[in-house]
């Protein structure tokens, strides 16, 4: 979450904002993150920072690979890799290792409604 907050704020310090209102991040079934840790770090690292009072929103993204002998796509859990169609072990990943930044919301000087969020 360090790393997640760090860019997020010089982005927003690039960008003249003067509050950072919401961080949206993806995390992958698969990426070994737990949702309550990465909330838990954004409250006791983001005061004094200018997402001091903002909000954090997960997305989680389900874990999705592509069989490289029949190339079916399919969902699937932590340990149940097989294809369904084949039977095939060896797959590769499509989805659900992200941890990633999707949108900041910021304030900007001279908005109408700064910091009544």
């Amino acid at each position: 979450m360090s790393g997640v907050l760090e860019a997020c704020t010089a982005t927003a310090r690039r960008e003249g904002a003067t509050r950072i209102n919401e961080i949206r991040v993806r995390v992958g079934e698969l990426s070994e993150v737990m949702e309550d840790a990465l909330r838990f770090a954004f409250e006791a690292l983001s005061p004094g920072t200018l997402a001091e009072g903002g909000h954090l929103v997960v997305e989680n993204v389900a874990a999705t690979s592509r069989c490289v002998e029949c190339r079916v796509e399919f969902s699937h859990g932590r340990f149940d890799v097989a294809c369904p169609q084949c039977g095939n072990v060896f797959c590769e990943a499509v989805s659900g290792r992200e941890l990633e930044i999707e949108s900041i919301d910021i304030d900007l000087p001279g908005d109408r409604e700064e910091g009544t969020s």
